[in-house]
């Protein structure tokens, strides 16, 4: 956990111990930095503000030798914060004031993924009674087969390689439009509309893919 006020250090430290979790701490970014070097740890949580540097430095730099899942924590400092950490390689965020239930959610959500060793293991996605075959390129609801078009399943796709992990609309432009798309954010609402009516029992309330506002999107699993 790199983070430099003691009483958030103190609350998410508790809360990680609850759950049988070994917490280092660091105040600055140069300490974390070092620290996740030679500790290799499963999970980095981190403050954006730190005192001696911006917490998008420590992700850039953070991803150059290590995947392992970043927990950002963010004042309420506007979602463009959020999009450029999530954009330079973060995972999730949380925005403070927090509380204990959905930190530990999210912080399992993460060790879940790494620990599930990626994607490559199994091919089949579950979630609810969806299943996505990602190697014969389908997608069934209950025992129906869903007919989705290619925007529709390349969307699909990139959430189901990253559960969990909110992509931006940026992130999803690039990958299912190109990079000449990166401001075309209508596009990505359009058909995400369409999914959800495929996808979702109730596409006006989805359970499943979820909104996160201004940001872009996540597969809750």
């Amino acid at each position: 956990m790199i983070e430099d006020e003691p009483e958030i250090r103190r609350f998410v430290r508790l809360a990680l111990e609850s759950e049988g979790l070994e917490v280092f701490e660091a105040i600055t970014l140069q300490r974390g930095l070092i620290d996740s070097a030679t500790r290799r740890p499963e999970l980095v949580v981190l403050d954006l503000g730190l005192p001696d540097g911006d917490g998008l430095d420590f992700i850039r730099e953070f991803r150059g030798w290590s995947q392992a899942p970043v927990l950002v924590l963010s004042a309420r400092e506007g979602e463009e914060r959020k999009v450029q950490a999530l954009d330079a390689g973060a995972d999730d965020y949380l925005v403070k004031p927090f509380g204990v239930a959905e930190l530990l959610a999210r912080v399992r959500v993460q060790l879940r993924r790494r620990g599930g060793g990626g994607n490559d293991a199994d091919p089949v996605l579950r979630f609810g009674d969806v299943a996505v075959d990602r190697a014969l390129r389908t997608v069934t609801r209950g025992h129906e087969e869903l007919h989705l078009t290619p925007i529709e399943y390349r969307l699909l796709q990139e959430l189901c390689n990253a559960p969990g992990r909110v992509l931006t609309h940026q992130h999803l432009l690039k990958a299912v439009w190109g990079p000449s798309h990166a401001d075309d954010v209508h596009y990505v609402r359009v058909h995400m509309a369409n999914l959800r009516k495929k996808i979702e029992a109730d596409p006006n309330r989805p359970q499943w893919l979820v909104t996160e506002a201004g940001v872009g999107y996540r597969l809750k699993t």
